[in-house]
């Protein structure tokens, strides 16, 4: 059925039309990425076989997409009719779903060029196109040359093309958005394997490593800080009756039903049931031995094999802080890949939701594998599709910069996010911990090469995309007492900074996109902030067009104080996260829709939000950009009141 379907679509599409000679022999360069993203390294000593597997996807254009920001501003903005009125996974579909046209342009120059129908498979949803090829095949199709790479710190493997690939101009033009494997080197780090170990000549043991591309700030201890309930030493100790005061956040009175707080995380990364419980001891005692809603995503489970908080610190310390927030609300952990091929968040959007089995970023084999993974100690069940809702709320750790990924990759990702959005998600993401500069502290040189040090602004992704909510990170200023500035109503809070502590890192991280245009829900914000003269000396450092996205848009604490002996930019993303999974609870219990894409709202009533005018964003050889009141590139918006955002939010329909 499928063969004939494609049969009678290509005999439509091509009726009339040009000889299939002419119409795709002019190759023009589709995608290129001038530099290998830093840390990746092609091996020169190992040439792929031609004959080896190397399955190909073409993401197609999808339709609809110069709507997008209507439609979500539709159901987002509070001076819409139709605010909270999110749409079904059926309508997100069939709006989107590329034209018939599409596949059948796409599948005949596959015919071709020699690939037999049966090896051509159009998902389920439309959106990609499977091919079964070979390394030698791939090659003549995309015109490139493809090699193999291994990370400088893992020795983890990765295969992709170098530089560029090519396709026919009318392919280009109107079909596909972007081929993968190619260019994207989109891989979450993680243990080195027994076998990439011996080819590096090191011993088979489990080393330290940090497997966070966000890289958490913290000394680890497996011990609860103690005194932390005096909220005189919160500027020592964060603790989540902190966080409360801070926020003016109050405990929960019940748990809905239907919400739902969704965190990701990517194996080998799990979380360690016995330091939650020392934290829940000490801060949430009726929470000891109580753990989160575990989705296993393509093997994704607790492993208890490899100890230390490059492993377990990140998720351990998101999740004590999640679940003792929303409590008794539930958390639900989707833990993505076994703990040898390991996962990335484009195989957690593929389980939200079986339309994504075949959509976004991937399928790409070498960072989303087909299943069964056939290594020792892999997953050997079924791939993972359909298993949870969308969750009302959804944070993850994972970022990186944007000039490690090619626009088309970024562009289709966001729009992955703009349509969670449109379903009723809250997507948020950290903003860094490196100031302007990027992951790894890298910033860019006149080339576009990542470099270390100094050179323009290297602004991070997906916290650029306009579509998710971008959260800064800040401290109590030391040596503050909270509870009488509170009482004064005086400042309590700064952009964190850390740097003194760290080189390099320990700073709010945010800036201009070097992809995404300005959205209209910022403008005001943004220009207000481009017009100050603090800007003029570094603005050579910066896409300062006055057109580009800027981020953060709102902040939260994430720093333990002079203690740190737990603290993360993914913290900030986690409390506000956890502030606006409650604020959901209390909307669905009436019956109203969660509050989805919150960005437009939060701009247009700012004063839900407390400002943040102290601190700065240092990178890159410079002071970076100034936190000054109102918006800004370091804190965004402010921190979160939460007595005035649950009031907004309940006086919308």
């Amino acid at each position: 059925m499928l063969a004939a379907s494609l049969l009678c679509l290509l005999a439509a599409a091509t009726l009339g039309a040009a000889s299939p000679t002419r119409r795709y022999i002019d190759h023009v360069v589709h995608e290129s990425l001038e530099h290998t993203p830093v840390q990746w390294t092609k091996r020169e000593d190992f040439a792929l076989n031609p004959g080896a597997r190397l399955p190909l996807r073409f993401g197609l254009r999808q339709q609809n997409l110069h709507r997008m920001y209507k439609f979500i501003d539709g159901v987002s903005n509070p001076q819409s009719k139709s605010y909270g009125q999110h749409w079904t996974h059926e309508q997100v579909t069939s709006t989107f779903a590329p034209s018939d046209e599409s596949i059948a342009a796409v599948t005949e120059w596959l015919l071709e060029n020699g690939i037999a129908d049966h090896r051509i498979e159009v998902g389920s949803s439309r959106l990609w196109i499977s091919v079964n090829s070979t390394v030698e095949e791939a090659e003549m199709l995309l015109h490139t040359k493809y090699h193999a790479y291994d990370h400088d710190t893992t020795g983890q493997g990765y295969v992709a093309c170098e530089g560029l690939y090519s396709i026919p101009q009318v392919l280009s033009e109107h079909h596909v958005d972007l081929i993968v494997p190619t260019l994207h080197f989109d891989v979450p780090l993680r243990a080195p394997t027994d076998g990439e170990r011996r080819r590096r000549g090191e011993r088979d043991d489990k080393r330290s490593l940090d497997l966070s591309l966000a890289h958490p700030l913290a000394i680890y201890s497996p011990q609860p800080p103690a005194g932390g309930e005096d909220l005189d030493s919160c500027n020592i100790t964060m603790t989540p009756t902190c966080l409360r005061t801070l926020y003016s956040f109050p405990p929960a009175k019940r748990a809905a039903k239907s919400n739902s707080y969704g965190i990701a995380e990517f194996s080998p990364a799990s979380y360690l049931g016995s330091d939650l419980d020392l934290y829940f001891s000490e801060y949430s005692p009726k929470l000891v031995g109580q753990r989160p809603i575990q989705v296993g995503i393509d093997g994704g489970a607790e492993q208890n094999a490899t100890y230390g908080f490059n492993f377990q610190g990140r998720i351990n310390l998101n999740l004590q802080i999640a679940m003792t927030l929303v409590a008794p609300q539930k958390v639900t952990l989707l833990q993505a890949g076994d703990d040898i091929v390991g996962a990335s968040f484009n195989t957690v959007l593929d389980a939200l939701d079986a339309s994504y089995c075949t959509y976004e970023g991937g399928e790409d084999p070498t960072l989303d594998p087909t299943y069964p993974d056939q290594q020792p100690s892999g997953y050997d069940g079924p791939k993972s599709c359909g298993i949870p809702k969308p969750p009302g709320v959804l944070t993850t750790p994972v970022s990186l910069s944007e000039a490690q990924l090619t626009p088309f990759y970024e562009d289709r990702q966001c729009h992955d996010y703009a349509k969670l959005g449109l379903m009723g998600t809250t997507v948020l993401y950290s903003a860094s911990d490196y100031g302007v500069a990027g992951v790894g502290n890298r910033c860019l040189s006149d080339d576009g090469s990542e470099v270390v040090g100094s050179g323009r602004y290297n602004p991070t992704f997906p916290g650029g995309c306009p579509y998710v909510t971008s959260v800064g990170v800040t401290q109590v200023i030391l040596g503050i007492n909270i509870t009488a500035a509170l009482a004064k109503g005086e400042q309590v809070e700064k952009a964190m900074s850390l740097g003194h502590i760290f080189p390099g890192f320990g700073y709010s991280g945010g800036g201009f996109s070097n992809v995404f245009a300005m959205p209209a829900y910022q403008e005001h914000a943004v220009h207000r902030y481009l017009a100050s003269p603090n800007l003029s000396s570094i603005s050579q450092y910066f896409n300062s067009t006055g057109r580009a996205r800027a981020f953060p848009d709102v902040s939260a604490n994430g720093v333990d104080g002079q203690v740190l002996r737990s603290s993360s930019a993914s913290c900030s993303a986690t409390t506000f996260g956890s502030l606006i999974t409650q604020i959901n609870g209390e909307r669905l219990a009436p019956g109203k829709s969660t509050v989805g894409f919150i960005n437009p709202a939060l701009y247009a009533f700012h004063e839900v939000l407390k400002d943040v005018a102290i601190g700065s964003s240092p990178g890159c050889g410079t002071d970076g950009f100034p936190a000054v009141e109102g918006w800004d590139l370091v804190t965004g918006l402010g921190t979160p009141i939460y007595p005035r955002m649950l009031e907004l939010f309940m006086s919308l329909p």
